[in-house]
């Protein structure tokens, strides 16, 4: 503090001598950006050297991070720290480390970081989502309701295996509507999934040639790749250069896009109605609106529905969809795998009817496909960003409070203590001696713990297991 002062009694003698007040500014300046980042806190775990003003940003490839994770983790260890501008950072890498921060300890690393570059989207408090929202009561009241609500539609039940069927035969029709020609099955793929999250969402499907529909797609697609961009990027660790003028509206163009088209289904919804009948989850939420109204700090605004409903629509149709042309992909390089598969469905489920969800519990092998296509196909490396709730200790080390935490899942699904060939696609890693199927305990494809936003995940892992069969 003393020499601050003193840094300032130099700043305010330099007059308008030029050359001296530069200097003082920068000696300033950097003094200003070393204390800013300077650890004070014992046993915090080492990193990379950090530059001045930019930290650690250079060592890191933002298009694929959890590979420079995995990087510096052969330095560093498997629990080490970033610094992005003034922004503390903690990468865990490895299983040990994942399980003990999601499982062990999983409400002290439940929280999730502020970003205010979504403040624009609508973003704020009581209005974040489920995905995004910060551990706390909007958070565990859209979370509880989205669970229930989802249940109460069908997730888990007869009713959207049969919803997953019924859209498999579309998504079959339209590929065989080729007549063997080369296509791309990338949206065709998307449609079919978005489908099946649309009849519980909106109680609606459309047609692989829904023009206004395939938009969509590709906006949701676009939204993602928005993410991984240089600008956000940036402005995730200097926001206040979103003070310029021009720049909140520069980025996330798709995402607005696609919030924009909620609206108009939302809109539309409406319209249609009936307080006494629920058709969808839309509706419930309508209704928890019309509930809350009479109730002070209640998460359930219309802001917030197009923010949940987004969320069930992007996270549930892109893991899913992902999934699906990974495990294409890789029965054509391995003919001898998709061979097994074949023989186990044709024996199973036969030709002459469709699979049902009883069906996995006897077909082990395409279920431990299933898993090794996720595991081998990394579909989510580095996860959500997380943030401690509180100040803790992780492997020894400490970790304050607000310090966001970066889970590489990609160190964990390749983490060569546990997996017997991390590096090749090996579906026996998910089967005993005997053949059965094992879900090994480091799957962890997307999350782990209490504080898992297991929405999307549960929509994905039963529509997933029932598209593949249908389509092979």
């Amino acid at each position: 503090m003393e020499l601050l002062l003193w840094l300032w009694s130099q700043l305010r003698s330099c007059g308008n001598n030029l050359p001296t007040l530069g200097i003082a500014l920068t000696v300033f300046a950097l003094l200003f950006d070393f204390l800013k980042r300077r650890k004070s806190w014992s046993r915090y775990p080492p990193g990379p050297t950090s530059l001045p003003f930019i930290g650690t940003m250079l060592q890191i490839d933002f298009h694929n991070p959890h590979r420079s994770f995995t990087q510096l983790s052969k330095k560093y260890g498997n629990v080490f720290s970033l610094q992005n501008c003034w922004s503390n950072l903690i990468v865990l890498n490895g299983f040990k480390a994942v399980k003990e921060a999601l499982v062990q300890k999983s409400e002290d690393f439940a929280d999730r970081p502020y970003f205010p570059i979504y403040e624009h989207l609508g973003y704020g408090e009581n209005s974040e989502g489920v995905l995004l929202a910060r551990y706390g009561h909007a958070w565990k009241e859209q979370r509880r309701f989205a669970l229930s609500t989802l249940r109460n539609f069908g997730m888990g039940k007869k009713s959207l295996e049969q919803r997953v069927t019924e859209e498999a035969g579309f998504l079959c029709s339209a590929i065989c509507s080729e007549q063997g020609r080369p296509f791309d099955p990338h949206f065709l793929i998307n449609n079919a999934v978005s489908n099946v999250i649309c009849s519980l969402v909106y109680s609606e499907r459309f047609d692989y040639d829904n023009k206004k529909f395939q938009r969509l797609l590709h906006l949701v697609e676009q939204a993602l790749k928005e993410e991984g961009g240089f600008l956000p990027q940036l402005l995730l660790v200097v926001p206040w250069l979103l003070r310029i003028p021009g720049v909140p509206q520069s980025v996330f163009r798709a995402q607005k896009e696609v919030l924009d088209f909620t609206d108009e289904l939302v809109k539309e919804h409406r319209m249609t109605w009936n307080p006494t009948q629920k058709r969808d989850f839309t509706d419930a939420f309508l209704q928890e609106i019309e509930t809350a109204k009479e109730h002070a700090g209640t998460s359930f605004s219309d802001n917030n529905l197009r923010l949940v409903t987004v969320d069930l629509f992007t996270a549930g149709t892109e893991t899913t969809s992902t999934t699906l042309r990974w495990a294409l992909l890789y029965m054509l390089l391995h003919p001898d795998i998709q061979c097994k598969v074949h023989e186990e469905i044709d024996k199973v489920i036969g030709r002459d009817r469709s699979p049902k969800m009883e069906d996995q519990a006897n077909m082990p092998y395409t279920n431990a496909v299933i898993h090794e296509t996720q595991r081998y196909g990394d579909i989510v490396p580095a996860g959500l960003p997380h943030m401690t709730y509180r100040d803790t200790e992780l492997q020894g080390y400490f970790i304050p409070k607000g310090t966001t935490v970066i889970t590489n899942l990609s160190s964990v699904l390749k983490d060569e203590t546990v997996w017997e060939k991390p590096h090749q696609f090996y579906p026996e890693h998910f089967l005993d001696a005997d053949g059965q199927f094992v879900k090994r305990e480091a799957f962890l494809p997307f999350s782990a713990g209490s504080e898992k936003r297991e929405t999307h995940h549960l929509l994905h892992m039963e529509a997933e297991s029932l598209f593949t069969p249908t389509c092979a």
